[in-house]
């Protein structure tokens, strides 16, 4: 506690934390505000289902794009541009009202996607001294979770008052008012990018990080058809208003998991560890499609949570040892633009599905795909072989880190 405390009363610290928070609530709102909005406007299951899964993808796509634009220019500049952008597509989106005018602007809100977390990340560098580094990260972390507990429970309430409105307004508010924030911190502008190591191999060359493409396609599935699957599934069944409390859930899980994560990996190595998780979370997914929208989906969005703490932390601790030196950020990047378009292709056909048959369908395939990445991976294991030893205390808190920092 008295860690934290020191940490707290450093100038730095509080301001980059304070400025954080709206833009991270903003992300928290954003996905169901958007699911909420469509389906209110066009009272069309699957085209909030698409309106979704597009804005994943853009999101997805561009990911790359805007990390090299930080890395050629910096923070200011991204953020400068970026976030008043996205805050007025936002408002835009919140009054438009043909299926089009949702449709597209859904669309380039994904491309134009504020990187707050690939900002905020890598400036606690320059902020804390290094032997503070997993003390601020525990703050860092416990700040994230937060909003995204508060985000979809926040959303949805407003999304399903009597002024819906203001669901979308206040989420665009939030982003305002901290992208300008974090723009406006000199540790922003003064921030320098590392330099990139040349002769590193290409990424997509390397067996290992093609065997992680190939399981992360099916997760990204997972998680779309999940993501869309759930609020399909809730107003279906009238009880739309629990929407947020299933995904809060989730969240405080995940953040257990994370930190439980944190203490295992110093007893067993990444892969292994990884595995052992994974067929956990198997287990845990079997009975999705049998729950109903009440206590049963309740505790095993919980177990779901849990068990993707897990993962999440082993899985970047394995890409940190297969990847190329030099390519922490593009590895991250190619990672995820192919899980993020799995996802968004996820999220699309969710909403059909849901419509046109039952949700249940969309659970059961989230089942099905996770099932899949599972056996993908316990068949190609020795490809990431590099990833079966004890990790180092940096790469440890590294993993850590990224995993909780992970979204747009």
């Amino acid at each position: 506690m008295h860690s934290y405390l020191e940490l707290l009363k450093m100038k730095g610290v509080r301001q980059l934390l304070l400025s954080s928070i709206p833009a991270r609530l903003a992300y928290g709102m954003i996905t169901l505000g958007i699911f909420f909005k469509v389906q209110q406007t066009t009272t069309s299951i699957s085209l909030a289902g698409l309106a979704v899964g597009l804005n994943t993808l853009a999101s997805s796509v561009s990911v790359g794009i805007r990390s090299a634009f930080i890395d050629r220019y910096g923070l200011t500049w991204p953020l400068r541009v970026l976030v008043p952008s996205y805050a007025a597509l936002i408002v835009f989106f919140n009054y438009a009202d043909t299926k089009f005018s949702l449709i597209t602007i859904s669309l380039v809100l994904g491309a134009v996607a504020p990187p707050i977390n690939l900002a905020v990340r890598p400036l606690w560098k320059v902020v804390v001294p290094e032997s503070k580094q997993r003390t601020i990260f525990a703050i860092d972390t416990a700040v994230m979770s937060a909003t995204a507990v508060i985000g979809p429970v926040l959303v949805t309430s407003l999304a399903l008052s009597d002024s819906p409105k203001v669901a979308l307004n206040s989420c665009a508010a939030a982003m305002l008012l901290g992208g300008i924030a974090l723009a406006l911190l000199k540790v922003t502008r003064t921030w320098v990018p590392e330099k990139k190591e040349e002769g590193a191999a290409h990424l997509l060359k390397m067996p290992a990080i093609r065997l992680l493409i190939a399981e992360g396609i099916f997760i990204g599935l997972a998680y779309g058809l999940f993501e869309t699957g759930i609020p399909a599934f809730t107003t279906i069944e009238g009880v739309a208003q629990r929407t947020g409390l299933i995904f809060a859930v989730m969240a405080v899980f995940n953040i257990f998991g994370s930190l439980l994560a944190g203490l295992i990996s110093k007893k067993i190595t990444p892969l292994r560890a990884f595995r052992s998780t994974y067929l956990f979370w198997v287990i845990v997914c079997a009975p999705l499609a049998i729950t109903n929208p009440d206590w049963t989906l309740l505790i095993i969005s919980g177990l779901l949570g849990l068990a993707g703490g897990m993962q999440m932390v082993f899985y970047w601790e394995i890409v940190e040892a297969v990847r190329p030196q030099g390519t922490a950020s593009s590895a991250i990047g190619w990672l995820w633009t192919f899980e993020g378009t799995a996802m968004a292709l996820g999220a699309a056909i969710s909403g059909f599905i849901s419509e046109t048959f039952s949700p249940r369908y969309c659970l059961a395939a989230m089942s099905l795909c996770v099932l899949i990445g599972y056996v993908i991976i316990a068949n190609g294991h020795k490809l990431l072989s590099k990833a079966d030893r004890l990790p180092t205390q940096v790469e440890d808190e590294e993993a850590l880190n990224t995993a909780l920092d992970k979204t747009n």
